[in-house]
């Protein structure tokens, strides 16, 4: 252990790999500093965790019905409850786990590309082409994004595809404006003029020297917006225009159980509970990422 200690701190990386470690290594002792961080962490992790273990952790059907056991409250035979159909509560929110998961991991594969690429080119290219890329920009900014991702939905139709699309549409723009700034910050600097000397093409410029500074600030924008996308998403489910009946999705079954509130609050509150868990827990970690990839911050 020391001597891997000793080997990811090296004052002379003799590789490119072991500088990436090195760095690595220290962002991890930074995190590990902040406690808060470290509970965001956690939150993720077991979100991802239950996802994944989903099968083994659900101790009944999300699907099957029993009219005889609807609307029981918290039990040992089950542990938060059944909803109006008898379904119960614990391994639908376990198998929601999934659904949740699965709407923020397509929508951050789509928007932080595509708020890269066009915030990079805007930046760097600038003229003409950063004031279209901008003013387009500026036309998705306008609208909130829960309105304007209604809007899409309502044009594609309801299901958790479209979802994932309206919301991906909907939530690139703040990619692009980070992207840009940064771009236009590192333009002027030294080693991307050496680069155009050196005979570098601008896509090789964009791609090799620009998107590598850029990542840092990406990754933790898009952390701390994944509370908001687990909440857009939720608030499709909650209308209907989401994932639809039967799946399990956590805003879905809040919409489902609001009729049953005030007599069987843990139909709504269960969910609800998981929402704000898994938002805070990120929210937390986008918290503490800022800190150690953000050289404003040190």
């Amino acid at each position: 252990m020391t001597g891997l200690r000793a080997w990811l701190l090296a004052e002379a990386p003799r590789s490119s790999f072991q500088a990436r470690a090195g760095r690595a290594w220290l962002a991890w002792l930074a995190l590990r500093r902040n406690p808060l961080a470290l509970v965001g962490l956690a939150i993720v992790a077991c979100l991802v965790l239950v996802a994944l273990l989903a099968p083994w952790l659900a101790t009944h059907s999300p699907y099957d019905q029993n009219l005889e056991a609807r609307l029981l409250p918290p039990s040992p035979a089950h542990w938060l409850g059944t909803d109006e159909l008898g379904r119960d509560l614990y391994s639908r929110l376990v198998w929601g786990s999934r659904i949740t998961l699965g709407i923020v991991g397509l929508v951050a594969v789509i928007v932080g590309p595509l708020g890269l690429v066009v915030g990079t080119l805007a930046g760097y290219a600038g003229g003409w082409t950063d004031a279209v890329l901008m003013r387009l920009t500026d036309v998705f900014l306008a609208f909130p994004r829960l309105i304007l991702a209604l809007a899409f939905v309502a044009a594609l139709g309801p299901g958790i595809e479209n979802a994932v699309i309206a919301i991906a549409i909907t939530a690139w723009p703040p990619y692009a404006r980070i992207a840009r700034a940064e771009t236009i910050t590192i333009r002027g600097s030294d080693f991307i003029a050496a680069a155009v000397v050196q005979g570098a093409s601008p896509l090789r410029i964009i791609r090799g020297h620009v998107v590598p500074l850029c990542l840092s600030s990406l990754i933790v924008r898009l952390t701390l917006d994944m509370a908001g996308i687990i909440l857009t998403a939720a608030g499709l489910g909650f209308l209907g225009l989401g994932a639809q009946p039967p799946m399990p999705e956590w805003g879905a079954m809040i919409s489902t159980g609001r009729q049953y509130v005030l007599d069987y609050w843990w139909v709504a509150a269960m969910p609800g509970l998981a929402i704000a868990a898994v938002s805070l827990g990120f929210n937390l970690l986008g918290d503490g990422l800022r800190d150690v990839l953000d050289p404003r911050q040190r």
